[in-house]
């Protein structure tokens, strides 16, 4: 009789109220803006693709002892849009502090239990003091003033006639404010204040109006700065005049064109060799020169001269205090510096690694991106802060007072230097906006700082603490963002969140983002196909403005991957991953019906004799189970396989034939909604084990729980899921077979006690 009779009979169903495609393997036309002449649909810049230009002529005075900024600047605003303009916006972060200052009030805030004397003092007992941008004019070339608005941290400039599409046109502004301390009312920029020898060290950022970004994707990007939100800026070129007292040492963004007039002789000198120096950083101001020179507090001043080309910002740092040293690193095939500004407190620990941590940071991100395109990278040492700008940034790590760290100091410090240098990547380079996805500048950067900590713990081993095998990176490894993914559902966001309005901004904008992209490195593209991609992404959009849809569109145009899925779950929800193992059934061929058959033989009247020969599978443990199934070969356990295959195969196929003698129906559970592939480790009776890596596509047809038959000429004896933590997988108690038995938490702890 036909084997059709056991085809499953068609039920009549009530038919049920329709619904929307909500499949997780769902193209994303839906949120990607649509393609256009700007922004191509492989992800690369339209044919139409403009960006405007912003260039600066900026005369910058340092009153060191009232810690106060003057400045006067001259821009030049190129309109490359097809638009017209009647205004233009100016960004004013400085007005973030100012009493008026809005920032403040929209952060809940209630009485908290204690209070370190400073933070007390500051928050109740200090006047606020006079902070943000005093605009004393803006004016045309002709000094003819120009009507403006300024509304909390922007401002608006009416121009005197509509600017064109490829006009230019040229303003002054004249401003000047109180520079604040970044260590005790904290702060992107400012100076600390030494009060052992009287002395400041400034790093300098948001000193002078910035032009606002105006492109096809929002018009003008007049977003108001409220502290959390970075930065977004045009490129331009940069002709910068810093005067400071002649005793201070300083660097900044661009070329240093009056290196001779600034430096001294001997600092000349060492200069020289520093070019030369590609293994150790010379230093080019001792600390024992800028010992002396703390106490020198000259009335007299000097110029500092900088030109930069095609930087979106600027920024400088200047101190009598700083240490200055300096080493040549080889980028294709260019000598670049890598550079180091530091006071006695940072010593030893910044003599010894800053400028190192620099250089091979700039060859980690050129090998990841493109060639580091400027002549310089500067590492600045800042009590408390970390922040980046072109060619410059400022980084923490301070050793106690006696010169000791603790390797949580020492590691800190590094990390923050290729983070921070990074930032010259993503976004100095490749310019998103940083105000609205704080992911792509901190998200990307992070993710290539996992590459290149680990670089940097290969290339220095004698970094390392004796304890540790490589660099302990605090974000990239999967494993290190479950406790994230797998908390409270209230207090987490998805990545494509505006930072300012997003739960745990480490988390979310750095430590999730950074973990996605390691993975799809990792288990999911493999390198080559994701460096190629990444590589692809960086290189379309240097000097430009991309998008999100533009960084996801390039990294499958380049690589044949439909990741679709990927950005949804990762980037789009805060599902999180848990992919588990339900039910395994080891199974022997056998000749005799098995359960299956007899009842589908007994409700349609069927015989034996009736049956065609088919091959049975029969579970280990069932009625019809036996140990000579267990003991029996394959084709000693089935007569009608056998016949089979003495009357199809060929001689030859069959002294090669497979012969499994286990199978096994494995089911897979998906508790969590991030699809994810199945890594799945095999570990045979006779000790070896093999992995297999299931497609996340196969979670494409049931979202909840899919199964794989395996056969194998050896038992299986465990399985496990995610072996080495690939996936960020927040529940790891149901992914082995056996189920093994995990201790609660307080058990575990109650045995570290005892330990």
């Amino acid at each position: 009789m036909s084997s059709a009779i056991f085809a499953q009979d068609q039920e009549k169903t009530e038919r049920i109220t329709g619904h929307e495609n909500t499949n997780k393997f769902k193209q994303l036309y839906d949120e990607f803006s649509t393609p256009n002449m700007y922004r191509a649909a492989s992800g690369a810049p339209g044919s139409a693709y403009y960006q405007q230009q912003a260039d600066y002529k900026m005369d910058i005075i340092l009153d060191d002892k009232n810690a106060k900024l003057t400045g006067f600047e001259t821009i030049t605003y190129t309109n490359n849009s097809p638009d017209e303009l009647k205004y233009l916006w100016i960004q004013l972060e400085q007005n973030k502090r100012a009493k008026d200052s809005k920032s403040p009030l929209i952060e809940a805030s209630g009485v908290a239990p204690v209070f370190q004397p400073s933070e007390f003092a500051n928050q109740y007992l200090k006047e606020s003091l006079e902070r943000g941008f005093n605009i004393q004019e803006v004016k045309d070339t002709n000094g003819k003033s120009l009507p403006h608005m300024i509304n909390r941290t922007m401002m608006r400039v009416e121009l005197p006639k509509i600017l064109k599409s490829g006009e230019k046109f040229s303003f002054s502004i004249k401003w000047w404010y109180n520079i604040n301390d970044h260590v005790a009312e904290d702060g992107r920029s400012g100076y600390e204040f030494f009060p052992k020898d009287g002395n400041r060290a400034y790093v300098i950022a948001q000193f002078f109006p910035r032009m606002a970004v105006y492109s096809d994707v929002e018009g003008w990007q007049n977003s108001q700065f409220w502290g959390r939100d970075e930065f977004a800026l045009p490129f331009g070129d940069y002709e910068v005049n810093i005067t400071v007292p002649a005793d201070h040492i300083l660097d900044g963004t661009g070329v240093l064109t009056n290196r001779k007039e600034v430096y001294s002789k001997t600092m000349m000198q060492r200069y020289e060799q520093a070019k030369k120096s590609y293994n150790e950083p010379v230093i080019i101001v001792t600390q024992a020169e800028a010992e002396a020179a703390e106490s020198s507090f000259s009335n007299e001043t000097k110029t500092w001269k900088l030109k930069a080309k095609n930087v979106r910002d600027f920024g400088f740092a200047t101190s009598r205090k700083f240490i200055l040293d300096m080493m040549s690193v080889k980028i294709g095939g260019k000598d670049v510096m890598a550079i180091s500004l530091y006071p006695k407190e940072g010593n030893p620990l910044w003599e010894e690694w800053s400028t190192k941590a620099v250089a091979s940071t700039l060859e980690s991100y050129s090998r990841m991106t493109f060639d580091y395109p400027y002549h310089k990278a500067i590492s600045v040492h800042a009590k408390q802060q970390g922040m980046e700008y072109p060619m410059i940034c400022w980084n923490y790590g301070r050793p106690k007072e006696d010169g000791t760290y603790s390797d949580r100091v020492k590691y800190g410090m590094m990390g923050v230097i290729i983070h921070e240098i990074g930032h010259n990547f993503f976004p100095m380079i490749v310019n998103s906006d940083e105000r609205q996805w704080a992911w792509m500048d901190e998200g990307l950067n992070t993710f290539v700082q996992y590459v290149a900590e680990q670089d940097f713990g290969k290339k220095y081993p004698e970094a390392l603490s004796p304890q540790d095998e490589h660099f302990p990176s605090d974000r990239g490894p999967a494993s290190m963002i479950v406790p994230y993914m797998g908390g409270n559902q209230d207090f987490i966001a998805p990545i494509m969140t505006k930072g300012l309005n997003t739960y745990q901004f480490g988390n979310n904008a750095y430590g999730k983002p950074a973990t996605a992209l390691n993975i799809l490195r990792e288990t999911v593209m493999g390198h080559e196909l994701f460096d190629y991609a990444f590589k692809e992404y960086a290189r379309r959009w240097m000097f430009k403005h991309p998008t999100p849809e533009d960084f996801f569109r390039t990294m499958e145009d380049a690589s044949a991957v439909d990741l679709d899925w990927f950005w949804r779950g990762w980037f789009y929800t805060t599902d999180w991953v848990d992919i588990g193992l339900k039910e395994v059934k080891k199974y022997y061929v056998s000749s005799e019906p098995n359960a299956f058959v007899k009842n589908l033989m007994e409700e349609r009247g069927v015989s034996k004799s009736q049956l065609r020969p088919l091959v049975y599978m029969v579970e280990e443990g069932s009625e019809e189970y036996t140990e000579d199934l267990k003991n029996g070969t394959l084709l000693e356990n089935s007569t009608p396989l056998k016949t089979y295959i003495m009357d199809n195969f060929t001689p030859e196929e069959r002294q090669n034939i497979k012969a499994p003698k286990y199978f096994y129906n494995i089911t897979f559970e998906k508790p969590g909604g991030l699809v994810m592939p199945i890594i799945v480790e095999y570990t045979y009776a006779d000790g070896t084990s093999k992995t297999e890596t299931y497609p996340a596509q196969i979670w494409r047809l049931n979202d909840n729980e899919v199964s794989k038959a395996i056969s194998s000429e050896k038992e299986i004896i465990s399985i496990t899921i995610d072996p080495k933590q690939e996936t960020a997988d927040v529940d790891t108690s149901n992914n082995s077979w056996p189920k093994q038995v995990q201790e609660s938490d307080f058990n575990q702890f109650k045995e570290n006690i005892k330990g």
